[in-house]
C-alpha cells in the first residue's frame, strides 16, 4: 500500500486526519448548519467535508469530485507516472454513488444538462477518475453498502495476486447527507435518536452519518516501509435485509476464518456502527471468535459513519498509523465492551490488524493488514 488519500470532516488529506486523531478531535455538528433549521434532521450530529467548493463542478457530480480529490493524493504519494497509470486497474466502492446532487439538488451547483445522464450513474466517480487521470486499465464498481470500500480493496488485491494487473487504484466515496437519503435511514430506524457518539454504549441508538472519501494505491512488488494487504475475506448472513441475525453467526464465521488464515490479530478495527443491536451483537461475535482481551480500535467515533466510503477511509487511517508501527488511539471516554480492550497494544514489525465491515443485506467483509517488517 504505497499511496493514501483521505477526505472527510476531519480534513482534506491524510496528515490532517492523522493529527486530528492524535489530538482526540472530531468534527460533529448539528445538521441544521448544513441543511437548515427546517430539516427534520436538524439536531442530528453529523460530519461533513468543509470546503464545499471542492465538490462543485459543472461537469462531474459531487461524489465524482471527491473521488478525484483523493485519487490524486494517493497517486502523488505513490509517485506514479502517466505511464504507470496507463494500465492501472481501478476499483471503486460506494453505497449511494451519485445520489447526492442528483436526487436532491446540490447547493450552488449549476450542472451541464448534457451531463445529466452521467451524473445519475452509480459508476460515474470511477469513470471520472479514469477519464481525468488517463487510466485505461479496467474499472470496476462495488456497491455492497457499508462493505463497499473494503470489497473494492479486496477485489483489487485479488486482481493483483492473480497477475491480472501490476498496480491498482482503489477509491471509495459516499456523500449520504442528502435529505432524501437521510429520510430513508430515519424511516428504517438506523439514524441516531440520542446523538450519542459511543458505539458500544447502552445509550447508543443509531449511526451518526458522515461524508467520506478515500483512496489507496496497491502494487504487487513489496515496498520498504509500506504496510501490506495480506488478505480479504467475505460472507453473507443470508438472514435479513436490515438487521444482523441473533448471535451474528456470519461475523463469527468470518473472524474464525480470518484467525485460521492470518493468525491472531494484534488488534481489530470493528464496524462499530452505533445501532443498538449492533452494539450488542458485534462485541459478542468478536469475543466468541477471537477471545478475551482482543484489542478494539474503533474509528467511527472520530469520523462518523461514512457508509461505503467510510470503510476504506478507516483502512487509510490504519495504514497511515501502521507506517509508524502503531495503532490510532481511541477517542477518549468510549465504552469498552466487557472482556475486550481499547488500549492499543505495542505493535511488533509485521504485526497483523483486521478491519471488519458489515452492511445492510447481511454482507460481512474483512481485510487483513500487516505492519511493515
Amino acid at each position: 500500500m504505497t499511496g493514501l488519500g483521505a477526505l472527510s470532516g476531519l480534513g482534506g488529506d491524510i496528515s490532517s486526519h492523522f493529527r486530528a486523531i492524535e489530538e482526540g478531535r472530531t468534527n460533529f455538528r448539528p445538521l441544521s448548519e448544513l441543511l437548515g433549521n427546517d430539516s427534520p434532521h436538524r439536531d442530528l450530529p453529523a460530519s461533513w467535508i468543509g470546503p464545499r467548493k471542492l465538490l462543485l463542478s459543472r461537469k462531474w457530480a459531487p461524489a465524482s469530485m471527491a473521488a478525484l480529490h483523493v485519487a490524486r493524493q494517493a497517486i502523488a504519494e505513490a509517485g506514479w507516472s502517466a505511464d504507470d497509470l496507463e494500465n492501472t486497474a481501478l476499483f471503486l466502492g460506494t453505497s449511494r454513488g451519485t445520489a447526492a446532487g442528483w436526487i436532491d439538488p446540490w447547493p450552488e451547483r449549476r450542472a451541464f444538462p448534457l451531463m445529466a445522464a452521467s451524473n445519475s450513474l452509480h459508476s460515474e466517480p470511477a469513470a471520472a477518475v479514469s477519464i481525468e487521470l488517463g487510466i485505461r486499465g479496467p474499472w470496476q464498481v462495488q456497491a455492497s453498502g457499508c462493505a463497499a470500500g473494503l470489497d473494492a480493496l479486496g477485489m483489487a488485491a485479488l486482481w493483483l495476486s492473480a497477475g491480472l494487473a501490476e498496480r491498482a487504484l482503489v477509491v471509495a466515496v459516499d456523500l449520504p447527507l442528502s435529505a432524501c437519503l437521510l429520510d430513508s435511514y430515519a424511516a428504517t430506524g438506523i439514524l441516531s435518536k440520542s446523538g450519542v457518539n459511543d458505539p458500544y454504549s447502552p445509550a447508543t441508538t443509531g449511526i451518526l452519518p458522515a461524508e467520506a472519501a478515500a483512496a489507496i494505491t496497491l502494487e504487487r512488488t513489496p515496498q520498504p516501509g509500506a504496510p501490506r494487504l495480506i488478505g480479504y475475506l467475505a460472507n453473507a448472513d443470508a438472514a435479513d435485509a436490515i438487521g444482523m441475525p441473533a448471535g451474528a453467526p456470519g461475523v463469527v464465521r468470518l473472524l474464525e476464518q480470518a484467525l485460521a488464515k492470518f493468525g491472531p490479530p494484534a488488534a481489530l478495527c470493528p464496524h462499530a456502527s452505533g445501532t443498538a443491536s449492533h452494539a450488542t451483537l458485534e462485541p459478542a461475535a468478536i469475543l466468541a471468535a477471537l477471545g478475551e482481551g482482543t484489542a478494539l480500535c474503533p474509528l467511527k467515533p472520530y469520523l462518523g459513519h461514512g457508509i461505503g466510503g467510510g470503510g476504506l477511509l478507516e483502512m487509510v487511517i490504519l495504514a497511515a498509523f501502521l507506517r509508524d508501527t502503531r495503532l490510532p488511539p481511541p477517542l477518549p471516554h468510549l465504552t469498552c465492551p466487557p472482556r475486550l480492550t481499547m488500549t492499543p497494544p505495542a505493535l511488533s514489525p509485521g504485526a497483523t490488524v483486521f478491519k471488519l465491515a458489515s452492511a445492510l443485506g447481511g454482507k460481512n467483509s474483512l481485510v487483513a493488514l500487516q505492519a511493515p517488517s
